[in-house]
């Protein structure tokens, strides 16, 4: 019996998350005419240059690269060429222009990691962490010239564990929209699907995530300051100074955990203090974060008990 003829894609993203969705679509033989990632870049010190993941694999399996820095004109009659039945776009990283959106014959379809209408925008997965949700989700839309407004495909919800961190909920639902993705492409293309309206008055709007967001404020919750934690494992990380010998040194917190228990004595908020004999903690306006790893600026990741045997002055300071 002859296969079923699959429809040709360009596929569109950038970061690990696309990564898995491209490598699904690759699984399932579908016939991929080219790939379309952000630009390699170099570290600021130039030592080290980036590639996408997507661009990786996409190598690997010798299917067509394109790294436009701009979606011009060039770039619409390069894709208008190649005739792609439909345009998958997974966190790629810039809005398209309406007239690219419409090149295909099946239109662009977006994998977006929430529940649509909630968390529109670029960082759905560090807002739902950032605000604590217990649920979220893939959608999958046709995508319109608005941010993440277009009508509705498919969605999948999924639990956020208490554990869970940027890494891990951004696995998971690369996996879920991987699945849900291959499960919504044939009722698509072949008018099987209804799309579905979004209820506009139901809409949110994701915080854009900048580096300065990684600042840390002791005035907040220690829940706040945990899932800013959890939120930001990747970048920017989460991080606050620290004033050593009239010399304010910039501190990142690489592994931490809420206190279970409050100390007997509440300390000034900010303040870093011992929690017991094996643990440092640092007083938030509600409780207590414990410092299980530090790392200060230019220096390596060390257990915080290592850190203040070096510098035992870091016991009842003050982070800024």
């Amino acid at each position: 019996m002859q296969k079923e003829k699959k429809p040709t894609l360009v596929f569109m993203g950038t970061p690990d998350f696309s990564s898995v969705i491209l490598e699904s679509l690759i699984l399932e033989e579908y016939p991929i005419l080219a790939v379309v990632t952000q630009p390699d870049y170099f570290s600021k010190n130039k030592r080290e240059e980036f590639v996408s993941p997507v661009k990786k694999i996409a190598l690997e399996k010798n299917i067509e690269v394109s790294q436009p820095e701009k979606l011009d004109q060039e770039f619409r009659t390069w894709l208008e060429k190649l005739k792609p039945d439909l345009t998958i776009v997974a966190a790629f990283g810039k809005i398209l222009p309406e007239k690219i959106l419409e090149i295909p014959k099946f239109k662009s379809i977006n994998v977006h990691a929430s529940i649509l209408p909630k968390l529109r925008g670029a960082s759905p997965i560090h807002n739902a962490l950032i605000e604590d949700l217990k649920e979220t989700g893939v959608s999958i839309m046709i995508m319109d010239k608005g941010v993440d407004t277009g009508d509705i495909l498919s969605q999948k919800s999924i639990a956020i564990e208490p554990e869970d961190d940027y890494i891990t909920l951004a696995g998971k639902l690369a996996v879920v929209g991987s699945k849900l993705l291959s499960e919504t492409i044939p009722g698509w293309t072949k008018g099987e699907l209804k799309p579905i309206k979004q209820n506009q008055a139901e809409a949110t709007m994701c915080q854009l995530i900048e580096k300065s967001d990684g600042k840390i404020n002791w005035d907040e919750s220690a829940r706040e300051i945990y899932n800013k934690f959890r939120a930001f494992k990747v970048w920017p990380g989460i991080f606050s100074f620290w004033e050593n010998k009239s010399t304010l040194n910039k501190i990142s917190f690489t592994a931490i955990e809420v206190a279970k228990e409050k100390p007997g004595e509440k300390h000034r908020q900010g303040e870093i203090f011992r929690y017991n004999e094996k643990q440092v903690a640092v007083q938030t306006m509600d409780g207590v974060i414990i410092i299980d790893k530090i790392q200060l600026a230019g220096k390596n990741e060390t257990a915080t008990l290592d850190f203040i045997n070096g510098y035992p002055n870091f016991i009842g300071s003050i982070l800024k």
